[in-house]
């Protein structure tokens, strides 16, 4: 299963949703995405604007891979259960977010501590999807014995954003 979360923010991530929809038209494995705001519907996925914090967690444990929107919060959290996540960042350009934040963020982290998949062209998520064993199977993707110490690199890595 494939789980895929947009977050909590107030504007949509069609671009996301969408995409995997349609990926999932094409495939025979189960996608669940919360949706959060976005406005398109999808078809051929199971779907929830938003599910609680433990249904979230139980999603994510129980998902063979892992997208998320580049929000912390949300790719923190399957590092947390040595999942590596696929990072798709929402970009102003398609009125996703009200800046460019989360595409700064995630580039740095992928850069710094290189344990997230980082894939801002979404119609590069297929390749993505396609290798990703390949891709994490020499990533580093565990946070259980690190916690202080990766708390303090996106401490650092916030700090130097906002500069």
């Amino acid at each position: 299963m494939i789980f895929v979360t947009v977050g909590t923010h107030e504007q949509q991530f069609n671009r996301l949703v969408e995409y995997m929809d349609k990926w999932a038209s094409d495939h025979d494995e189960k996608v669940i995405i919360q949706t959060g705001f976005s406005t398109y519907v999808p078809r051929y996925c199971e779907w929830g604007k938003l599910f609680s914090y433990d249904k979230m967690v139980d999603l994510v444990d129980n998902a063979r891979i892992v997208i998320t929107h580049g929000g912390p919060s949300s790719f923190i959290m399957p590092l947390r259960i040595a999942k590596i996540p696929i990072v798709v960042p929402r970009n102003q350009e398609f009125d996703e977010h009200v800046n460019n934040h989360q595409i700064t963020f995630s580039r740095a982290v992928a850069e710094r501590l290189g344990n997230i998949i980082l894939v801002e062209d979404v119609n590069k998520l297929g390749v993505a999807l396609e290798n990703y064993e390949r891709i994490v199977k020499n990533m580093k993707n565990s946070l259980e014995s690190n916690n202080d110490r990766f708390c303090q690199e996106i401490e650092m890595i916030v700090e130097d954003i906002v500069k």
